[in-house]
């Protein structure tokens, strides 16, 4: 990245960021930490903005500080994606799983290619239910591979990006939590997206935002 001059209403350095983070998620769901909450804001909120002005593209917002556990998170992913009736449940043929799985097209309007889901002050419930958040990273990153590599569907590529301070930096550092390995199910020996998917672990990248 290139240093150019700050921009008047931003906090970062760098002024043309949002192509290099874009590019990031080619390939990976980032994990973008800060220890200022006004940064942390500017980057979710411009990132999103420079999303939504792509082609092909979906945006999917969803503010983590009105999440305390699974129903208000599904509550702000039925505002997020419109698509069938949610259950208060992350398995079955109508939990969040499938409501991510779900396609959403209007009549006359070109399918979107890409869906970027964007958990602003993701630890804000990291802090509250650190299983559950496990659980609903595990559901965006398994529910993306399978996309990429088992669905014979017109091919939708999900990434999630999760923005927070210090304690998502550690959650992303431990070796257990699900930005590091799939979620195991109780009983099982082997973790179910990485049997679905043949991928060994989420592609889950760290991402400084107090370098910009």
């Amino acid at each position: 990245m290139s240093a150019l001059s700050r921009q008047p209403e931003s906090p970062f350095a760098i002024a043309d960021w949002h192509a290099d983070v874009t590019q990031l998620l080619d390939e990976h769901h980032l994990v973008a930490v800060s220890h200022f909450p006004r940064r942390k804001l500017h980057f979710a909120s411009s990132l999103g903005r420079f999303l939504s002005s792509l082609r092909d593209v979906e945006v999917c917002n969803l503010y983590g500080r009105y999440i305390d556990d699974l129903d208000s998170f599904c509550d702000q992913l039925e505002h997020a994606l419109p698509g069938p009736t949610l259950d208060r449940r992350i398995d079955g043929p109508s939990g969040v799983t499938a409501l991510l799985r779900h396609r959403h097209e209007l009549r006359g309007k070109v399918a979107s290619k890409y869906r970027y889901y964007i958990w602003h002050d993701a630890d804000h419930l990291l802090e509250r239910d650190r299983k559950l958040f496990g659980r609903l990273v595990d559901a965006f990153a398994g529910v993306a591979a399978e996309a990429e590599y088992c669905d014979d569907d017109l091919l939708l590529i999900h990434r999630a990006v999760f923005v927070g301070g210090p304690l998502l930096d550690l959650y992303a550092e431990d070796p257990r939590g699900q930005f590091q390995q799939w979620a195991m199910d109780e009983g099982h020996d082997e973790a179910f997206w990485e049997v679905v998917t043949g991928i060994e672990k989420p592609p889950v990248l760290k991402y400084s935002i107090d370098m910009l």
